[in-house]
């Protein structure tokens, strides 16, 4: 079973108007509802793709509901445990210029986080948990810790799709994975990456600490694996871009349903560059006709 832990998820609410005027009466002419946070997107991907898979994390109030409900429709196991408040709502308004607003998320507190630790006691060697996101301030900062050490008393693989310092701090337990892209990787050392070689370096570098596979987006130059077997260039098919939401996490879900099947990091690689590029080529999360229609676009080569 890959689990997915989303602490904060939401309902993104995604606005389409043919022009934004501040101050006054906008109609949209498109609108859309949808389960949203790192988490839950993976899930929702690794489903459409055959992988089996769990949402756990936190709902509240009817917007919890709707995004359990949502979930369910998807035919997605959720485990989502019911804390105080609402879960929050994320507008994304798309006009000349894409423009985000985030709401707030619910109160989680010391009972919520021990509730969590009590469902990873079903965890066992075979599985993998994804940790996704930020951490909301009601949480415990140390939260994303807790639950690396619950994991690895039960051995189970786990794959860090944060950034930033939350990042930095983790690196120490070994992860199974992590995807960041060349500016995040740079972050993590303090320096700019500019070069697929000095993206190699510092993958190396993460790579000696003890992650398994690291993953370098570099924009329109593809993406690098460093592994265990070598390093890997991928280059991803070409095609027009309509989503920048959720791509990332797509590529998260590819990689880990690649490695499900085939046990290979190069070969997950491949189908995580599909699934990253056919939801940004999409107007929503990428279904698997399409991932499956650019698979052999992606070419992959060892460095």
């Amino acid at each position: 079973m890959i689990y997915t832990i989303t602490l904060n998820p939401s309902i993104d609410y995604v606005i389409e108007v043919e022009s934004f005027e501040e101050g006054t009466i906008n109609r949209a002419s498109k609108t859309n509802y949808y389960p949203g946070g790192k988490g839950i997107n993976v899930s929702r991907v690794l489903k459409r793709l055959g992988a089996d898979t769990m949402v756990l994390g936190y709902a509240a109030g009817f917007t919890g509901n709707f995004i359990k409900e949502k979930l369910i429709e998807d035919q997605v196991a959720v485990r989502l445990l019911e804390v105080e408040g609402h879960s929050r709502i994320n507008v994304k308004l798309k006009a000349q210029m894409e423009t985000e607003i985030n709401g707030t998320g619910p109160l989680v507190d010391e009972d919520g986080v021990k509730r969590l630790l009590q469902q990873l006691n079903q965890l066992t060697s075979e599985d993998i948990v994804v940790l996704a996101g930020s951490i909301p301030g009601t949480v415990p900062p140390e939260i994303y810790e807790t639950l690396i050490q619950k994991c690895r008393q039960h051995e189970a693989k786990v794959v860090l799709d944060t950034g930033g310092q939350t990042l930095k701090s983790l690196l120490v337990y070994k992860p199974f994975f992590i995807k960041p892209n060349h500016h995040e990787l740079g972050d993590l050392f303090g320096v700019p990456i500019e070069s697929q070689e000095e993206a190699i370096h510092y993958a190396g570098k993460i790579h000696e600490q003890g992650v398994q596979n690291v993953v370098v987006s570099m924009a329109g130059e593809g993406a690098i694996l460093y592994t265990g077997s070598g390093v890997y260039l991928a280059k991803a098919p070409r095609g027009q871009v309509k989503n920048s939401v959720g791509a990332g996490d797509s590529l998260v879900a590819g990689f880990l349903a690649g490695y499900e099947k085939s046990n290979k990091s190069e070969e997950a690689l491949r189908l995580g560059i599909a699934s990253g590029s056919a939801t940004a080529f999409s107007d929503d999360l990428c279904q698997k006709a399409d991932v499956y229609r650019l698979i052999n676009q992606v070419q992959i080569e060892k460095l």
